[in-house]
């Protein structure tokens, strides 16, 4: 019973939120709460929400500090090069922007952390993808898988999940699935290309007024049209007008008088940029994504410390730090409350005994004759489970049993633990990730569009991986 309520509790929240029948701090609190009930086990709801708060009050806090620290971040400057560069690059061209995003999520990822990958993108991307009328859900997608390969990292938490669950080395884990890995990013960058043709097709190119399209958008251009000024821009697809209608396909002189504030937000005259302290923030964060990695001390606190830092720093007058402060403080509260109703969901989700009884119904449906092919069999579940999953669960409760199986056919755990990692692209978009409330948040996206849009893009990443793990005799 606990089995079908679980899978019933997940279903139920899924449907809802990509109908948009519930936002999805309401589902992820009422509807476990509903359940909970259900299961007979309403008294002990309290019990397993301050559980779930309990287990996540760092995950939340890391993340509070953290937009407030790359917001200043951002405030100050610190990532304008980085832009101005993918600017150059991209051209104006919606399937280089979509590239871009997929490159920059992906080398931001090396630092390990989902939240910091999606701040840095996303406030960097945002701008191009506004001005361009482009879809955002493009921009979340492909960011959101691309970091879920490089999630792989030793230190991006599931590599070490699945070497302590199975008393391995992470090293010993990770790098034969380097090729393998290397193939899903190439199926990002492939997938990014697709979506940026569609999106180039569906939009056309934006081009200075008496310039033909393709042509290159010089840095000071570049800036001008991502901050909505400069000249008036049209659009054009094969040097061709293309009206000016509204809409996505509208013209862009339009879109111009639809600059928002996070679209002004890279203002190069903006009043809180500090070029004189640029060395020191960029100090700063390499010292701090450095302590992350090197575990020097727990993530919440470095960002504690990295971010009263940089304010008292930056911005040494009190009334600059409060206005800096309240400046962030949107991100800062739909995040941290997200993160709190989903302690909701998990809190439920595991006291009650579902997450086990789900897992233990999955292992135990796994016909004997496949226990040769345990491996391939792990690769294929990790996909949905660690979608349904936290990762916790899945490694420490689902992988060991998934082991222990292929072990009595001669599969080695390490081929087990390399299988594990394949559902990471689609774990990343999971609801129980922390840091997709981050990406939707300040991308300003539905998450039910960023679900309904993502899952299936991701999970075929996923199966690129798996595939390319088997080819190359790792899985």
């Amino acid at each position: 019973m606990l089995t079908i309520l679980g899978f019933a509790m997940i279903t139920t929240f899924l449907v809802l939120i990509m109908m948009k029948k519930m936002s999805p701090i309401a589902a992820l609190v009422l509807i476990p709460a509903l359940f909970c009930v259900a299961v007979g086990q309403g008294a002990k709801l309290g019990d397993y929400v301050i559980d779930g708060v309990g287990n996540l009050a760092p995950t939340a806090a890391m993340l509070m500090f953290a937009i407030v620290y790359f917001g200043v971040m951002i405030d100050v400057g610190l990532f304008d090069p980085i832009v101005r560069g993918i600017l150059r690059f991209c051209k104006a061209d919606p399937m280089r922007i979509v590239v871009g995003t997929a490159v920059l999520a992906a080398i931001v990822s090396l630092d390990g952390d989902g939240s910091t990958t999606f701040m840095i993108t996303v406030s960097a991307m945002y701008p191009l993808y506004k001005r361009l009328k482009m879809s955002l859900v493009v921009m979340t997608g492909v960011a959101a898988t691309a970091n879920g390969v490089m999630n792989t990292l030793p230190w991006g938490g599931p590599t070490a999940r699945a070497a302590t669950a199975l008393k391995l080395d992470a090293g010993d884990i990770f790098v034969p699935m380097i090729p393998a890995l290397g193939v899903g990013l190439a199926a990002v960058l492939l997938l990014a290309v697709v979506l940026g043709r569609r999106e180039r097709k569906r939009i056309g190119l934006l081009t200075l007024d008496g310039e033909p399209a393709g042509r290159t958008v010089t840095e000071p251009e570049a800036v001008l049209v991502a901050a909505g000024g400069g000249d008036r821009a049209r659009r054009t697809s094969g040097g061709a007008d293309r009206g000016t209608g509204t809409g996505a396909g509208g013209s862009a002189e339009s879109a111009g008088e639809d600059v928002d504030e996070g679209f002004k937000g890279l203002d190069p005259n903006r009043p809180t940029l500090r070029p004189r302290l640029y060395w020191f923030n960029a100090g700063l964060t390499v010292a701090l994504l450095a302590a992350m990695i090197m575990e020097l001390m727990p993530i919440p606190v470095l960002f504690l410390l990295g971010a009263a830092l940089a304010l008292t720093v930056n911005f040494p007058h009190m009334p600059d730090q409060r206005a800096r402060i309240a400046a962030h403080a949107d991100n800062v509260l739909n995040v941290s409350g997200m993160v709190f109703a989903a302690a909701v969901f998990t809190g439920v989700l595991s006291g009650t005994g579902m997450v086990e009884h789900m897992a233990d119904w999955l292992v135990g449906a796994i016909p004997e004759g496949m226990g040769p092919h345990m491996a391939i069999v792990t690769g294929v579940l990790s996909i949905p489970l660690t979608y349904f999953m936290s990762n916790d669960g899945f490694y420490f409760g689902v992988v060991p049993v998934l082991a222990e199986a292929g072990a009595a056919h001669g599969v080695s755990p390490l081929e087990i633990a390399r299988a594990s990692l394949v559902g990471q692209p689609l774990h990343m978009s999971s609801p129980l990730v922390p840091a997709v409330y981050v990406l939707v948040g300040m991308a300003k996206v539905e998450f039910g569009d960023h679900t309904r849009f993502t899952v299936k893009w991701a999970a075929l990443t996923s199966l690129v991986v798996l595939a390319a793990g088997l080819l190359f005799g790792i899985v």
